[in-house]
């Protein structure tokens, strides 16, 4: 089995900053790709980030220029550096590992970030 670890989540003030990592273990095919989805209370979850193990990456809209996404292969963690953080940032964030060979989706119980005014 596939096993994603989260950690960093926490309460930070509006305008600061928080790392959260993510460590998958397991059986991992190598070509894969790890991101971050986030679901805030009375809201669908949504994507946040992606970064594939080549290292293309992807953001949402909301966070360009805030977060950062990356990743060290050699352990299978992925990382999500998130700085000017607002009040609408606050949900619980979920890590995912995608294997798009077999098409399975492998999911972290989540972390919360509270991020007050």
């Amino acid at each position: 089995q596939v096993q994603l670890v989260e950690s960093g989540g926490g309460l930070v003030q509006a305008g600061g900053s928080l790392r959260l990592s993510c460590a998958a273990s397991g059986n991992i095919f190598s070509d894969n790709a790890m991101g971050w989805f986030r679901q805030a209370p009375g809201k669908q979850r949504e994507l946040v980030a992606v970064i594939t193990s080549g290292g293309s990456l992807n953001y949402a809209d909301s966070v360009k220029g805030r977060f950062t996404i990356s990743r060290d292969n050699d352990k299978n963690t992925v990382y999500l550096q998130m700085s000017t953080l607002k009040p609408e940032d606050t949900a619980v964030y979920f890590c995912n590992l995608h294997i798009g060979y077999y098409g399975e989706d492998y999911w972290g119980k989540g972390t919360l970030v509270t991020v007050s005014s």
